[in-house]
């Protein structure tokens, strides 16, 4: 890593910590490993009780950046087409449409991901894997 690239990631560090500690306290950690996986193009998992500021985290990470954020709850009877989205049918235009679901965002908090079937899980897992989807025999990033 280049002098002028290290000081660029610390820049940006230092920057994101201090938009985020406006809104958070004590998360110092978690706050360190989002933006390390910003960084890395990569995703991060958050666990915790219930009132530990995961959500406010995600929403505040999507603000901070100016970033689309979306949240799903995730339950038994959800449906791949409920996170990916589906055709819906205009009749002014007698064509379908594609109304993209909550997954075509920048920040997705994915609430309760163990509480959903596997056909759910596995279109999730493919969006995180190829950074998009397929959707009515389309591949969208």
């Amino acid at each position: 890593m280049t002098d002028t690239a290290s000081t660029t990631a610390t820049d940006f560090y230092a920057r994101f910590r201090d938009q985020l500690a406006k809104a958070i306290v004590g998360q110092d950690g978690a706050i360190r490993l989002c933006a390390i996986a910003l960084v890395a193009q990569g995703h991060v998992l958050l666990e915790g009780v219930p009132g530990t500021g995961k959500t406010l985290l995600a929403k505040s990470i999507a603000r901070a950046l100016t970033l689309d954020y979306a949240r799903v709850q995730f339950t038994p009877d959800l449906m791949p087409a409920d996170i990916l989205g589906t055709s819906v049918y205009d009749l002014s235009t007698r064509t379908f449409a594609l109304r993209r679901g909550p997954i075509f965002t920048n920040v997705l908090l994915a609430d309760e991901i163990n509480r959903a079937p596997a056909k759910v899980q596995s279109a999730l897992l493919e969006a995180m894997e190829e950074r998009g989807v397929t959707l009515e025999g389309q591949q969208l990033p």
